[in-house]
């Protein structure tokens, strides 16, 4: 298994009574997955999705990423949420969260619509003057506002620089089939396209085109990670908590949550893991958070956020458990030298490597964590690899999944995303929301008083 689930951090904060107890939920949950019975069942193509994928995609999206490859110094991927998140979290885990920054022959990756911000569109543009520049626009629906104005800002930019025809070669469209904005902008123009299946939500979309392109264009091999998250589906087929980690993992989360610990910290020791943990909060804050339930997700690096929230979770409200993710095989390592007269007084350190060092930060700190009593689980990942990537996306999937169905909420929709969008879309003006507008004004004057 490319994940393991160690629980012996937990012994002092979970019975096995508790376990036997939240068992038959779990079950329930895992076969309202599988036979496609329970809430959001029009969403879950990803739970196959690794096994019944079209080989042949994968030349084209391998074709298309050798093409952007050939002809770009910056690929440019413009989406937001699902669109992006796992995508940068791919490159960053594959390849280093230093990825732009290294001496490589693939193009420098942005990242961009994923804001509204005028500084970071403008500073962007400015860094894709005198270079070759390639896009990939994301968005199922095509009428997402941040992505869909990064889009045109882009696409008018690419237009001016090497004229629409040649433009159309360096624009590739990731989007739902059917008639949305942008399907029909793609096969209008003839932008090369690829589809988001339909029963596919965004935060569940890593595995479709959606990701693999853009993981593709860094030189990462998008058919291994399909093997990875299809291994991992094979594994995770039994019904129970003792052979079946997603299940253990979902069962641990709602002990725990029932026990007051409302706040679940994604833990890392490599900055490599970044991405993982930010799309890691999407995929869990979107699916768990409604109804008034759900855990809070966050995330943290260590030790680098021990030196600032550290203090919190050692001493602070007991509302908290820890998740880690330990890589067990680093390739990269440094090992210390002794000083001269020990003039830095590390020479205790002499002939221990930093992966050494940063394991045993890691073992102090579970030890003085869980005696302040904040439980931790602990994900073992194999190693830095496409497959393990694979394999670790398809367990968090699965695992919310269980996760939110034993909450007693459907795991795959989010209404509460779609608020802001309204009162944002009729405040801009955007036809069919004008008594909205007149409203949300009256409200906005009334709060400045």
């Amino acid at each position: 298994m490319a994940v393991k689930l160690e629980n012996k951090y937990l012994y002092s904060f979970i019975s096995s009574e508790e376990y036997d107890e939240i068992l038959p939920q779990i079950k329930i949950a895992h076969k309202m997955l599988h036979l496609k019975t329970g809430l959001g069942n029009d969403s879950l193509g990803w739970v196959d999705l690794p096994n019944t994928y079209d080989r042949e995609d994968i030349k084209k999206i391998n074709k298309a990423a050798q093409k952007i490859r050939h002809d770009s110094n910056i690929f440019i991927v413009i989406g937001i949420g699902g669109s992006y998140l796992g995508a940068k979290a791919a490159i960053e885990f594959l390849k280093s969260h230093n990825y732009n920054f290294l001496k490589k022959n693939t193009p420098k990756i942005f990242f961009i619509g994923n804001n509204i911000s005028s500084g970071a569109i403008s500073e962007l543009l400015e860094m894709c003057k005198e270079k070759e520049v390639s896009i990939n626009v994301i968005s199922k629906s095509g009428s997402t506002i941040e992505t869909s104005i990064a889009f045109k800002i882009f696409r008018e930019f690419l237009e001016n620089k090497y004229g629409k025809e040649k433009a159309k070669e360096r624009i590739f469209v990731t989007t739902g089939k059917g008639s949305g904005i942008l399907r029909k902008m793609a096969d209008e123009k003839g932008y090369i396209s690829f589809d988001i299946p339909q029963d596919i939500g965004g935060r569940y979309s890593v595995l479709t085109p959606v990701g693999l392109l853009p993981i593709a264009v860094c030189g990462a091999n998008a058919e291994e990670i399909l093997n990875g998250a299809s291994a991992a589906g094979g594994d995770f087929q039994k019904n129970d908590i003792e052979n079946n980690i997603c299940n253990k993992y979902a069962a641990i989360r709602n002990i725990l949550y029932k026990k007051g610990k409302q706040i679940e910290i994604l833990v890392g020791y490599e900055p490599r893991l970044y991405g993982i943990t930010e799309w890691f909060k999407q995929l869990f804050a979107e699916s768990e958070g409604k109804n008034s339930k759900g855990i809070f997700p966050s995330a943290s690096i260590f030790s680098t956020d021990l030196h600032s929230i550290g203090q919190f979770i050692q001493d602070g409200n007991k509302i908290i458990f820890e998740t880690v993710l330990q890589i067990e095989n680093n390739s990269l390592d440094i090992v210390i030298k002794k000083s001269k007269n020990d003039e830095d007084k590390l020479n205790f350190l002499e002939g221990k490597t930093i992966s050494h060092i940063n394991k045993k930060a890691f073992e102090g700190t579970v030890l003085a964590h869980t005696d302040g009593g904040v439980p931790n689980i602990i994900l073992n990942l194999k190693n830095i690899s496409e497959y393990t990537l694979g394999y670790m996306i398809y367990f968090f999937e699965k695992a919310c999944a269980i996760s939110g169905y034993t909450l007693g909420i459907n795991p795959f929709n989010q209404p509460g995303v779609e608020a802001y969008k309204k009162n944002m879309f009729a405040l801009l003006g955007k036809d069919g929301f004008e008594n909205e507008k007149e409203e949300l004004e009256k409200r906005l004057k009334n709060s400045e008083r």
